[in-house]
């Protein structure tokens, strides 16, 4: 059951290595392009040969450890395995799975080697343990971070000097050699890194390839070269072939090497038990695992079944397709909604970028900064309907990833799928100017933040394994499947709870739709329509938690005012990321229309985070009145409050009918309503300002809380104010007419 549950959250982290160029690209519609992955992952996991040394022997010495010690580490892996790649689906952040293979076997088995030694074994970590591999992983992660990105970079570059982004115009006689470059460059990456773990492959058949790489090189680099120009001549789109060739080959070799990862802990585990049973079973603490020393021989039928299970998990999983959206959106060509935010380290990086590109462009010739700048100019981009790049992108990418995996695995170097395809992908966008002045900080910011999972993988898979493992060791069996069934219930709520936020998610389709329209007119209307709805959500948002403060502040309420800064300061987030999508759609509508109306446009804002910036306020100053324990608020001044309260929430509610019937002719009513309602604050205010050197003065703090609170209500509804005008600019209709009447007097 658990080697299931892990087959099916590995593959849907590791999906990101083979699907992302092909959906990122546009090359076919995601039924075809999953089709493609599907046939390569079960082709490349069911001709596996089932090679699980790493499971078997590669952390541990197995003859040092007992039956019971391997399978208290084998169920503490699995567990941990599980819950840890499920979090990093979730958030959709891909993450290596052979990292955290190997640190939460290394961690497993650390524990348990402890255990054993303080039990008076004669033996250290040093014939215990086999730490070579986590340190060639660790090395993996740096070669393959730097050397990706850099080839990514450089390769990217030369190709779209090549092609440009008005790429078609390039192809004539360009696309044959570099369609034999790119399938030849497959070719080798299949039979160098996918194909080498398969079962037909013999001693002799490695040998024979290994002998003859070069004239396999060579003959695949002419036949492909023409090829792909008869195809093209014949009018068939090359890119596309390369594109999905490139992603079959990535399936195939993910599915054929990565498959360790996921079935090679529950197969070693079986082969335990199976040579445990086959010795007379006994005392599982002193019968000794040597026998994992020996070869895994894998039967066909938990490969093909392995293959089935990735396959199923790969078409059903939205995890998956989570973690894709990761990584495109960090390389996408287009401006759009950024996952991340921005952190200072990449603010410098930026700034060091644009200083180093000003004095670059100081000192190169004017002749060729503009020779360079029609190459590279983003205006005359191709790309398919929907895609978030180009196919010529989408090729380097795939074809250089399977390039740089297949030339590591043939020099020993130790470089992980995941760290290559999307440090290459990461590099092919920055060579593209994908990552414009807009945009640069929170792509920048997003790479940090993969980059630093990678290494949050190793250590919370060694400490998490290592605490699990003690648990297990010391409960015994009644632990194992308590921690057992805890995943599985861990994993089906995760799964819930992931499909009810992506249908919250779902709501925001109108973003997407506004930056596909290509109708300007068209543009405007969708988005008054989409910036309404967001400042309704937010109204919503600020009328909820002006009421839930100040009934938490009468109450005394500390922990509801607590969540109530958290829920505000989250707020402020979401109304900064609302807010630059919305400029990004108002660069989308015609001039003129953009001139006449950005002004209410940011003034609205202005009034939303001027109302958030007061609702802040008061909590604070309530939160730490409340906290301190301070006197109450007295029963006379509660019943003000209430009576303010209900006309400040009866003001919103009317707000909110205005929006959601879209009346804007009531803009004037509930303008004079807002003057109304701050004259009562006012008075209320002044009141009581006058009559407080007569109170006592143990309630003096309280009332200076409550003041507080006053001034902030009154400035809540002069926001209020001031956007029902902002509001009523917006909505209306009229401004065609305007201008129709503007063309004509300039005609006349």
């Amino acid at each position: 059951m658990l080697a299931i549950f892990d087959l099916s959250v590995g593959v849907s982290n590791d999906a990101v290595n083979f699907l992302n160029s092909a959906i990122g690209s546009g090359a076919a519609t995601f039924k075809r392009v999953l089709i493609v992955a599907s046939i390569g992952v079960f082709i490349g996991a069911a001709m596996s040969n089932g090679m699980m040394e790493i499971a078997r022997h590669g952390i541990f010495r197995p003859e040092h450890f007992s039956f019971y010690d391997l399978i208290c580490i084998f169920m503490a892996v699995m567990v941990t395995d599980i819950i840890l790649l499920d979090i990093f689906n979730t958030l959709g952040m891909p993450t290596s799975t052979t990292v955290s293979m190997v640190f939460e076997l290394l961690g497993a088995t650390f524990v348990v080697a402890l255990i054993k030694m303080a039990g008076g074994i004669d033996l250290g970590l040093n014939e215990l343990l086999n730490t070579e591999k986590a340190l060639a992983v660790i090395l993996g992660i740096f070669l393959s971070v730097a050397i990706a990105f850099a080839f990514g970079t450089i390769v990217q570059f030369i190709s779209r000097t090549v092609f440009s982004f008005n790429y078609r115009s390039k192809l004539k006689w360009k696309i044959g050699l570099f369609g034999g470059i790119c399938l030849t460059a497959i070719v080798y990456f299949l039979l160098i890194k996918g194909a080498k773990d398969l079962s037909f492959m013999t001693p002799e058949v490695k040998a024979w390839i290994k002998s003859n790489t070069l004239l396999i090189i060579g003959c695949s680099f002419v036949v492909f070269t023409l090829l792909m120009q008869l195809l093209h001549l014949l009018k068939v789109n090359v890119l596309k072939v390369i594109v999905l060739s490139g992603t079959f080959s990535l399936a195939v070799a993910f599915a054929g090497n990565d498959l360790v990862n996921f079935i090679g802990v529950p197969l070693s585990g079986l082969a335990s038990y199976q040579d445990y049973i086959a010795n007379g079973g006994g005392d599982a603490t002193g019968f000794l695992m040597g026998s994992l020393n020996g070869p895994a021989n894998t039967p066909v039928y938990f490969l093909i079944g392995a293959g089935v299970i990735m396959v199923v998990s790969l078409a059903t999983s939205r995890k998956a397709r989570k973690v894709t959206e990761t990584e495109i959106g960090l390389g996408s060509q287009q401006e759009g909604e950024e996952m991340f935010g921005s952190s200072r380290i990449a603010r410098r990086l930026v700034r060091w970028s644009l200083a180093v590109f000003y004095w670059v462009h100081a000192h190169t010739p004017a002749r060729v900064r503009g020779w360079f700048r029609r190459r590279f100019n983003t205006d005359e981009t191709i790309m398919e309907n929907g895609a978030s790049f180009d196919l010529v992108r989408g090729s380097v990418n795939l074809v250089l990833a399977g390039a740089l995996i297949a030339l590591g695995t043939s020099l020993k170097l130790p470089l992980s799928t995941t760290f290559v395809t999307f440090m290459v992908a990461m590099g092919t966008s920055l060579a593209d100017r994908a990552w414009g002045r807009e945009s640069a900080v929170f792509r920048i910011t997003g790479v940090i933040s993969v980059i630093g999972g990678w290494f949050i993988t190793a250590g919370a898979a060694f400490i998490g394994a290592g605490i699990i493992v003690l648990l297990m060791h010391l409960g015994g069996i009644w632990v194992m499947l308590a921690l057992a069934a805890v995943t599985l219930f861990l994993i089906i709520r995760s799964n819930r709870r992931f499909r009810d936020k992506k249908k919250e998610e779902a709501g925001d389709t109108l973003f997407q739709t506004i930056l596909a329209t290509e109708d300007k007119e068209k543009t405007w209307d969708l988005l008054r329509v989409y910036i309404t709805g967001e400042q309704l959500k937010f109204f919503r948002f600020a009328a909820a938690s002006y009421d839930v403060i100040t009934s938490a502040f009468v109450n005394d309420n500390a922990g509801q005012l607590r969540k109530s800064d958290n829920a505000l300061l989250n707020e402020k987030s979401v109304l900064k990321n609302a807010r630059r999508k919305e400029t990004l759609c108002l660069r989308r509508v015609s001039h003129e229309m953009a001139i006449e109306k950005s002004a209410w446009f940011h003034l609205s804002n202005t009034c939303c985070m001027s109302i958030l910036y007061n609702l802040r306020r008061i909590n604070e100053i309530c939160r730490e009145h409340v906290d301190n324990n301070f006197h109450p608020l007295p029963k006379n001044h509660v019943m003000e409050l209430a009576e303010i309260k209900s006309s400040v929430l009866g003001l919103f509610d009317d707000v909110f009918d205005m929006m959601d019937t879209s009346a804007p002719e009531a803009v004037t009513m509930l303008r004079r309503k807002c003057d109304s309602i701050k004259d009562v604050v006012s008075e209320t205010y002044h009141r009581l300002f006058t009559h407080l050197r007569e109170g006592d003065p143990a309630s003096m703090t309280v009332v200076y809380v409550y003041l507080n609170m006053l001034q902030e209500t009154q400035e809540i509804v002069s926001g209020l104010r001031k956007y029902l005008r902002a509001y009523a600019k917006l909505q209306d209709t009229d401004f065609n007419s305007r201008r129709i009447a503007r063309n004509s007097k300039k005609a006349g």
